[in-house]
């Protein structure tokens, strides 16, 4: 067994692929933004991609998603017909999750942020997919090494832990669950370098390293502004203009959608049981109110919903 003191966190970004990962056909599920960006970078990099949702008009307005980027693509130069005409019959919608894992490589879940419901998927697809497949989780706070537990093989179960937008961003934080092996470790890093991701290998702890860092300081923006020490734009353009970080805190959030500040926010205090991480009740009241934040059309700022 992998240990979590012997093994401390480092950086894949230099590591570079000398073996085949294994991987051709990946097993995408869940359709929404995160699920979508996945199916896209997956498929540009020549891999076959199944994708299911219990939701069929998910996977239709996902695709639809992907067919508006590429068209961007081609528009801005970025892109070639050639190209397009290529990675389209790479997606193909499932309609049976279990069968659909029967033949994949890869499956990667994002799916809402729910244990019981991710447990319930991982237990699924460990009877399901192929001895040597990886059952890759998505999560951006829960813990890998309690999903791995609900299946048969928790070596191969891991963190891929993309950014929002996928297709964009280029880090994806791979977390070594408590028992997942140095082989399915190996693998990912493999597989990412081929999306022309930047892979960083991290050990499983809640939030992470990049949630665990940056939901504190989003937290503390919005009691800023609460507070009404300072402006939205304010408290924004202190930390892109004086921190030199491309986004402000606020637009950040809305970004990320500010239920899903919440639910990690909610999954630091409660795993490490320090109000530090206490979400801001102005955050909280703005959930309530089905202010989310760009999905939304209005989070701390508003947003024109057909961009």
């Amino acid at each position: 067994m992998p240990s979590q003191q012997d093994d401390p966190p480092v950086s894949e970004a230099e590591i570079k692929q000398e073996n085949d990962d294994g991987i051709d056909s990946v097993l995408v599920v869940g359709a929404g933004t995160m699920g979508s960006g996945i199916a896209q970078v997956v498929a540009e990099a020549g891999l076959r991609v199944a994708w299911y949702d219990t939701s069929a008009t998910a996977v239709e307005t996902g695709l639809g998603r992907i067919e508006a980027a590429w068209r961007r693509g081609i528009e801005k130069g970025r892109r070639s017909e050639a190209e397009v005409a290529a990675f389209r019959p790479r997606i193909v919608p499932a309609v049976d999750v279990a069968v659909a894992a029967a033949t994949a490589d890869l499956v990667i879940e994002a799916i809402v942020e729910e244990r019981p419901v991710k447990r319930s998927l991982f237990g699924m697809l460990s009877e399901s997919a192929p001895a040597r497949a990886i059952l890759a989780s998505n999560t951006s706070s829960l813990s890998i090494t309690e999903i791995a537990g609900a299946t048969e093989r928790p070596g191969q179960v891991i963190g891929l832990h993309f950014f929002n937008p996928v297709p964009v961003l280029p880090l994806v934080e791979i977390v070594r669950g408590l028992r997942t092996s140095d082989d399915t470790v190996e693998r990912s890093v493999a597989l990412c370098l081929r999306l022309g991701k930047t892979p960083v290998v991290v050990n499983d702890a809640p939030g992470f390293v990049s949630n665990r860092i940056l939901m504190p300081m989003i937290n503390e923006a919005i009691v800023t502004l609460s507070d009404g020490v300072a402006t939205r734009e304010a408290i924004d353009d202190v930390m892109k203009l004086g921190m030199a970080h491309p986004i402000g805190p606020l637009a950040l959030a809305d970004l990320i959608g500010l239920d899903v500040c919440l639910h990690i926010l909610d999954t630091l205090q409660n795993d490490f049981g320090d109000d530090k991480y206490r979400p801001a009740p102005l955050l909280r009241r703005m959930v309530a109110a089905g202010l989310l934040g760009r999905k939304s059309g209005e989070g701390f700022y508003r947003y024109d919903r057909e961009r």
